[in-house]
């Protein structure tokens, strides 16, 4: 079973830019596919973008052209470069692992299996 550490969350302000990274011990990402998904105070979990093994990437349309996500298999690493960020992206962010067979979609969260701890990503006005 893979398991996942995020990093790379923190302060900063409106405009501004942040890498979030995670990490995977346990195995391999393989054919997994790998997610970001974001939690502010109240609301439900959503997802942010998702690449899946075989480099096909996919992004919440508030985010298409901002954020761009990457996955290093040979370093079981997936990183989100997160740009001109905006007050309501503060939020807990997750890294997230499914296999291409579960059931729904990339963008649902019910349909990963492994989930990461979370990094919190407050951004100011």
């Amino acid at each position: 079973q893979v398991q996942l550490v995020e990093s790379g969350g923190g302060l900063v302000q409106a405009g501004g830019s942040l890498t979030l990274s995670c990490a995977a011990s346990g195995r391999t990402f393989g054919t997994l596919t790998l997610g970001w998904f974001r939690q502010a105070p109240g609301k439900e979990r959503e997802f942010v973008a998702a690449a899946t093994w075989t480099g096909r990437t996919y992004y919440r349309d508030s985010m298409k052209g901002r954020f761009t996500i990457s996955r290093d298999n040979a370093k079981n690493t997936v990183s989100l470069q997160m740009n001109s960020l905006k007050p309501e992206g503060t939020a807990v962010y997750y890294c997230a692992a499914r296999n291409p067979s579960s059931s729904g979609t990339y963008q649902e969260p019910e349909g990963y299996h492994v989930w990461g701890q979370g990094t919190q990503v407050t951004v100011s006005s």
